[in-house]
């Protein structure tokens, strides 16, 4: 069957891209009326530790006398929005250590009248990068590849991160170069004040892995957030295109000595008690959970890690989000779960840099996780992980229980998973690598291996060059199991342009990663541009265009894509982007869109329009519009939806989502609704309440879920958690029918022992 799909309907969008490309064109050749001024000299950015016998109280207010001895930092310069000019409001950062722990002080002048804005207290919130905020990045093994981020905010509240390879290079990072999971054990407070707000920041040093010299050198920088006036600025100075996480722009905090991280020995128990109700249409259950594990941390030498585990925390206090699957190929659902996160991006090889998932040869939820989201125990495991010099050592061996059914019946053997990953820097900020994993059944002699070398070559500071090669193995097969892939990529503050060709195997079978389509080549093309009007009240633009084919094994194109699109950036942080792709897709065997709806075999051409707006999202009111016809198959598709948030205290916050998308196809009529709405408490940074509920019309379920997290003290909390889903099996006209119930209370407590 081909399908040729209302080409005509292109005709008022073709005008709409040309009109808006002529415009950015000259916008982008024009020259600001005054030049930014001479950046400083390298030797500015530098500041030399200050050992304290004690360190200040840790209170948000800097009037412990211990500041007084510290060397105050406070010139900084604007990236936006006007790059190269000095910060329009003052800011002042103080810098102590007293020799097993690190301090930093930091005043935030600012001048509007209503102060700056802050309204999030909870930990690692999204929004907290929207607000008024600092940021301190510290380059411990001066790599300029991995850092370690700290976040803090006028409420007190905090981010944390771990940065790998620069976080992908630019500032569009990807998720496995910077982990926002990683949770490190430090404190901060914060305080408004009558001329802007103050914060003091205490991380212990056996937080951060460093090496073992003496004296030690870190790279260090400062970024401020001034939200009122939508600018950022920098102590060193990153250019636009990238940001804080470009550490080997950083400066440097020298003359640390006589570091002391005790036994380097971190001992995290954790107990979990619960209770679950199941109603059925054919019967009910009741059901209750006891559950005691332990994690270790040991610090062998100060640059590398050994963590065992021991009945592995699933992290059941943690929910996914919903997700509509109109593809062929499997969704991607992240890790949460606290013994895989720290050093997480040691292990990464894959398309880490393209957009979309393409190939990550090591995925971890595939460890005790089945793909219908069945969580398998972990008996136990160990994992070393860090840096010696200029060799980053990453080595994992994880031990999975059996899989039985409630009868007893063995479903599944239990596996073993060894993951071991070198890699060595080169050059400047260069690396090469290799991986190997092995999966083994323990009984059944089922086995499954991936093998892998790969390379990240920055060779300018624009240009870099990267890719892999691997193989894997499993029984029976001999052939057709390989896979390469390289990327070239031009970034610089005006352009983003690449080439990346990814070739894998009809057999290539890495089945402790996540690769959603194997027995294909596909080559893609990206052009984008970022001018900037000075005007109308935009500061930025982003012309893109970019063509994606896919071929398979034999050389036969079954998937290609245009995608044209012009973002706009306005000056108070809200955001318009109009998009348009074109598809063409060959289908060999039928493809069940929804159930009961098949899409025949055949050649198909369809395209999209979408248009979204995303308001200012430092407003206490935001929102989210978007609104995309188009051709879907050999039928018609509307998707629409969008999204509020209102922030009412500094305290009280909600946000609801909703999409639907409209679905016309010769083989039947469907709707795809996702709905979900969220309220978030925070009692103070260290207690806070959070509510979701969601509702998916494909699965006809309808949950919610409570989380109160109290976290007594750095790295121990306590959850308390109410989970309950409701699922109509019978009548889909009424999806509140209480046909399935299922509910569960559950009690979790973490306790760290450091020493």
């Amino acid at each position: 069957m081909t399908s040729f799909r209302n080409e005509h309907c292109l005709a008022p969008i073709a005008p709409l891209a040309l009109a808006l490309l002529t415009l950015a064109a000259p916008l982008a050749a024009q020259v600001a009326d005054s030049e930014a001024p001479l950046p400083r000299p390298l030797t500015a950015f530098q500041i030399d530790a200050v050992l304290v016998p004690q360190g200040p109280r840790i209170d948000g207010i800097l009037d412990d006398e211990v500041w007084a001895s510290a060397t105050v930092v406070d010139d900084f310069t604007q990236q936006e929005p006007n790059e190269g000019f000095p910060a329009t409001e003052r800011t002042e950062v103080r810098v102590l250590y007293d020799g097993s722990r690190l301090f930093l002080g930091v005043r935030a002048f600012d001048s509007s009248p209503n102060g700056p804005i802050a309204t999030e207290m909870r930990r690692d919130a999204d929004r907290l990068l929207d607000e008024d905020n600092f940021q301190v990045i510290f380059d411990t093994f001066r790599d300029s590849r991995s850092a370690y981020m700290f976040v803090v905010t006028p409420l007190g509240a905090q981010l944390d991160q771990q940065v790998f390879d620069e976080g992908g290079r630019d500032r569009r990072a990807s998720a496995s170069a910077v982990n926002r999971d990683w949770d490190g054990v430090w404190a901060a407070s914060a305080r408004r004040t009558e001329d802007g707000w103050t914060a003091e920041i205490e991380i212990p040093l056996v937080t951060m892995r460093f090496p073992a010299t003496e004296p030690q050198s870190w790279g260090i920088n400062f970024k401020r957030n001034i939200r009122t006036k939508n600018e950022e600025v920098f102590w060193a100075p990153i250019p636009r295109a990238f940001d804080l996480t470009r550490v080997s722009l950083a400066g440097s905090l020298d003359g640390l000595h006589s570091l002391d991280r005790g036994l380097d020995l971190r001992i995290k128990p954790y107990a979990t008690g619960g209770g679950r109700w199941q109603r059925q249409p054919t019967f009910s259950e009741n059901s209750h959970t006891e559950e005691v594990g332990v994690d270790v941390k040991y610090g062998i030498v100060p640059g590398v890690n050994l963590d065992v585990t021991y009945n592995t925390d699933f992290a059941q206090a943690e929910v996914d989000n919903e997700q509509v699957n109109l593809t062929r190929f499997a969704l991607f659902y992240p890790e949460k779960r606290e013994f895989f996160l720290e050093n997480a991006a040691q292990f990464a090889v894959g398309t880490t840099n393209s957009l979309g998932r393409i190939a990550d040869l090591f995925f971890t939820r595939r460890i005790g996780i089945t793909p219908s989201r069945q969580t398998v125990p972990i008996l136990g495991g160990a994992r070393l992980t860090g840096k010696l010099g200029g060799n980053n050592i990453a080595i994992m061996d994880i031990q999975v229980e059996e899989l039985q059914d409630s009868t007893g019946a063995l479903i599944e053997p239990g596996q073993n998973f060894f993951v071991a990953r070198y890699s060595r820097d080169i050059l400047e900020r260069s690396q090469i690598g290799a991986l190997v994993i092995n999966k083994e059944a323990s009984r059944g002699g089922g086995f499954n291996r991936t093998f892998a070398v790969d390379m990240m070559l920055p060779l300018t500071a624009s240009f870099t060059l990267e890719g892999f090669l691997a193989e894997t193995s499993s029984p029976g097969i001999s052939e057709g199991d390989r896979a390469g892939h390289v990327r070239a990529g031009w970034l610089s503050p005006s352009w983003r342009v690449y080439a990346e060709h990814t070739d894998l195997g009809d057999n290539f079978n890495p089945e402790v990663g996540f690769v959603p389509r194997v027995g294909i080549t596909r080559s893609k093309f990206h052009f984008e541009m970022n001018p900037r009007p000075g005007r109308w009240g935009i500061r930025m633009m982003e012309p893109m265009w970019n063509i994606t084919e896919i071929r398979d094994q034999g050389g036969r194109t079954v998937s290609r894509q245009y995608h044209h699109m012009i973002g706009t950036r306005f000056e108070n942080g809200a955001f318009f982007n109009v998009m348009y792709n074109r598809y063409t897709e060959v289908l060999d065997d039928p493809f069940f869109v929804a159930s009961g709806i098949a899409i025949d075999p055949g050649t198909y051409r369809f395209w999209d329009f979408n248009v979204m707006f995303n308001s200012n999202p430092a407003r206490r009111i935001s929102y989210n519009l978007r609104y995309a016809p188009q051709t879907f198959w050999d039928g018609d598709r509307t998707d629409w939806g969008g999204g509020l948030n209102v922030r009412f205290t500094d305290q009280l916050s909600t946000s609801g989502r909703f999409s639907r998308s409209v679905v016309d196809l010769p083989a039947g009529d469907f709707t795809a609704d996702i709905a979900s709405f969220q309220v978030d408490y925070g009692f103070s940074p260290r207690l806070s309440l959070r509510t979701l509920s969601q509702y998916n019309s494909l699965t006809e379920q309808l949950s919610t879920s409570a989380r109160l997290r109290y976290t007594y003290r750095p790295g121990s909390d306590i959850y308390i958690v109410y989970d309950e889903a409701r699922r109509d099996i019978d009548i889909p006209a009424s999806p509140f029918v209480e046909q399935y119930r299922d509910h569960q209370l559950l009690v979790k407590v973490t306790y760290l022992l450091s020493m």
